[in-house]
């Protein structure tokens, strides 16, 4: 590790932008000729990507990769927490399954995972300039400070200097950054060699009496002001983001209406980003089945729990719903958790899931999903049959047990993890009206896409822009605004390059 250097970037709190800021610096640094990788040691997050050797992460990690021009690798998110209910995560180590752990298992495992997050930095320090550093949560949580691997107990471990982001955006930015500050320990505080003040909206001058207030109470400079933006495609992690509505009262504004159900324990939601950057499509995320109403296309999506997020389904109201809009001429699509509640039963026999050891589904498919033991997790390349034809797709699978489909599959799987192969996949109704598929990034896709939103009849062209480029391009973006917004001689300087 002798000739890598690196930075972390801590917050006041979670969802200050610490994911996003990342990326961007992580790009300026690729721009100028470096090397460059992500890093966080521990990530607790439902959103997950698959690593190019077939290894889980958190799909902030991928969309930094993505920055930095890398394939993903398990050794930029060593530590994945999934929680599967109010007090238990599934631990997951450099992509695999570990174990379930309640919460006060894993503060006391915590010295263990060390290892492998050290394993890990000296796994992408072999070959990279600059390793960034993404923080979680908060440095001041004062009760996790023993044995801390995600803050400051990873800067200390690997020497790593830090600066911290505040989120104006939230209110209270002044009181959060000196707050935090006072709470951390004089050689944590020696650690931080600069402020950022992230989503601010407005006129900067106004906000200058309070950067000098930072500056004379603190003795850190801010060395960056990011504003506030909304017209870049980027990932979000928290689901507390799933905040889009579409208008579903009388008339017919031209684009398809997808309504996606926000199950409580949703993940892998970026899986619907291309219909968020699509003009041609109002997408909402909803809670009551009353929110279907005018919906082209629902969505199932998928979930960390698929049997009690179905039970909530079922008591809310959401099965006798979803047959109406089906009878109203709309469409139904399943992603993996989804695509097992369409179907007559899910059963879990291990007791893979905390709640029911089995449930009946939605009854939309001819289809029965038992849980297994064992995670799989794969890239893939598909054969999507729509409407008797067919598309090239890809994407990735993660999920735990199998599916027995009567009737024909949604796609035909020709390769997992550069494996050649045949794998059916996913189930289809006959007259195509109600589909599901363990593949995410489906959507990705944009000949599959352009194909499903002109069948809607809105008069939409079957060509959509390349969800590809439209990611590329909000990363050079996003880099643009850093550099204009950040000091990035004096970041470069913390660095030490």
């Amino acid at each position: 590790m002798a000739n890598v250097t690196n930075i972390m970037l801590q917050g006041t709190s979670s969802h200050v932008g610490k994911s996003v800021l990342t990326a961007a610096l992580i790009r300026c640094l690729k721009n100028r000729g470096f090397r460059v990788a992500p890093f966080k040691a521990q990530n607790m997050a439902l959103n997950s990507a698959v690593a190019q050797d077939g290894g889980e992460i958190g799909r902030a990690q991928a969309m930094q990769a993505e920055a930095a021009g890398l394939a993903p690798s398990v050794h930029m998110n060593p530590i994945l927490l999934k929680p599967t209910g109010d007090s238990q995560s599934q631990v997951i180590i450099q992509g695999r399954v570990f174990a379930t752990m309640s919460a006060r298992e894993y503060h006391a495992f915590k010295k263990e995972a060390l290892k492998y997050v050290l394993e890990s930095y000296s796994k992408l320090a072999e070959t990279n300039d600059i390793i960034v550093i993404e923080g979680a949560g908060s440095p001041a949580e004062v009760n996790l400070r023993e044995n801390d691997i995600a803050n400051m107990g990873i800067a200390e471990a690997v020497e790593s200097p830090v600066l911290l982001i505040g989120d104006i955006d939230r209110g209270g930015v002044f009181a959060s950054i000196v707050g935090t500050l006072e709470l951390l320990e004089y050689d944590e505080r020696e650690r931080i060699k600069g402020l950022i003040i992230n989503k601010f909206r407005g006129d900067k001058a106004l906000l200058d009496p309070g950067l000098e207030f930072l500056q004379n109470r603190t003795g850190k400079a801010v060395i960056g002001v990011v504003p506030y933006f909304t017209d870049l495609t980027l990932p979000d992690e928290d689901s507390v983001s799933l905040e889009s509505r579409y208008d579903n009262r009388a008339g017919d504004s031209g684009k398809v209406k997808v309504a996606v159900v926000k199950l409580p324990r949703v993940s892998n939601f970026t899986d619907f980003d291309p219909f968020k950057d699509d003009a041609n499509v109002e997408m909402s995320f909803i809670t009551t089945p009353q929110e279907i109403e005018g919906a082209d296309l629902l969505i199932l999506p998928g979930t960390k729990s698929t049997l009690s997020d179905l039970f909530w389904m079922k008591t809310r109201g959401f099965g006798p719903a979803i047959k109406e809009h089906l009878a109203r001429g709309g469409m139904v699509a399943g992603i993996c958790g989804g695509f097992q509640m369409l179907g007559r039963a899910i059963k879990d026999p291990y007791g893979v899931e905390t709640g029911p050891a089995e449930g009946s589904g939605l009854g939309l498919i001819e289809a029965t999903t038992v849980l297994g033991k064992d995670k799989k997790t794969f890239e893939v390349a598909a054969v999507a049959k729509y409407r008797d034809k067919d598309y090239e797709v890809k994407g990735y699978e993660i999920h735990m047990g199998e599916t027995i489909v009567k009737g024909q599959p949604f796609s035909k799987v020709l390769e997992r993890n550069g494996k050649p192969g045949y794998f059916p996949d996913g189930a289809a109704s006959a007259d195509g009206m109600v589909w599901g598929t363990y593949i995410h990034g489906i959507f990705d896709n944009d000949l599959f896409r352009g194909a499903l939103l002109s069948s809607f009849n809105k008069g939409i062209s079957t060509e959509a822009r390349s969800f590809g480029d439209v990611k590329r391009d909000s990363l050079s973006s996003l880099a643009t605004i850093f550099e204009r917004n950040v000091d990035m001689a004096a970041v470069l300087k913390v660095i030490g390059v």
